[in-house]
């Protein structure tokens, strides 16, 4: 008989989280974190929170989006992206989601900017992993986002899945950087709070009305959350999945 594995233990430190806003939350990343074992660490440089010198009493990082851009002049978004000097010469997980990833490709010496078209990803699109991605775990289909501006492929970094507007979906950088343009943390009561509050943006070109996120939500969801766990192994465990 197979005795099934024991909780984590608690004392390889907590993993640290960023995020952009007062009331902004971690969501499933957050929620499935503290179930696979980890504390949290929860810190927001825009209201004045520092990050630390050295992670080496972290388990790793991840930050989280926000409204504003990697290119905007504000002395907590260059900090962050200075910032990630720290994850990347310690090799410690780090995990950047649609902000998130592009300051570590603006780190990486990388672009961040909209479409010359002005189109943006807001509401659920087609994800396609590369022959790289595949080898690793496998992909959901459809993903949801709530972006205008993308990212160039840092050099050096390998990239995992494209999609049809963006083509920069997710990437590696080493052994312990990971980027991803969308968004699968997103509870159910994100999503209604994004939806009321984002309204003004589902006039830009290529975004879905609110109706189609909530929508969206109900036919791919499932099949995200459960993608968004066997990452968070592969991110701060070193686990792979089955690839398709």
């Amino acid at each position: 008989m197979i005795e099934p594995e024991p909780p984590r233990s608690r004392r390889q430190g907590p993993v640290l989280i960023v995020l952009h806003q007062e009331r902004s939350s971690p969501g499933r990343v957050g929620q499935m974190l503290l179930e696979k074992g980890y504390d949290l660490d929860i810190r927001r440089p825009v209201l004045g929170d520092k990050l630390p010198a050295t992670l080496e009493g972290h388990a790793g990082a991840v930050i989280f989006g926000g409204p504003m851009s990697a290119n905007d002049p504000d002395d907590f978004v260059k900090a962050e992206i200075d910032w990630l000097k720290v994850p990347l010469k310690e090799n410690r997980p780090y995990l950047g989601i649609c902000l998130g990833a592009q300051m570590l490709a603006r780190h990486l010496g990388a672009k961040v900017k909209p479409r010359d078209d002005g189109k943006t990803e807001i509401g659920w699109y087609p994800l396609q992993p590369t022959e790289k991605g595949r080898l690793l775990m496998r992909w959901p289909q459809m993903v949801y986002h709530f972006h205008r501006e993308g990212f160039d492929l840092p050099h050096g970094a390998d990239l995992l899945a494209t999609g049809d507007t963006y083509p920069n979906q997710a990437y590696r950088y080493g052994a312990n950087a990971w980027g991803l343009q969308f968004h699968a943390e997103l509870t159910r009561a994100m999503m209604q709070r994004w939806v009321v509050h984002g309204e003004h943006r589902f006039c830009m070109p290529n975004a879905q009305q609110g109706r189609e996120h909530l929508e969206g939500r109900m036919i791919f969801d499932a099949a995200l959350k459960a993608w968004l766990s066997d990452f968070l192994d592969m991110v701060f465990e070193g686990k792979h999945t089955m690839a398709a």
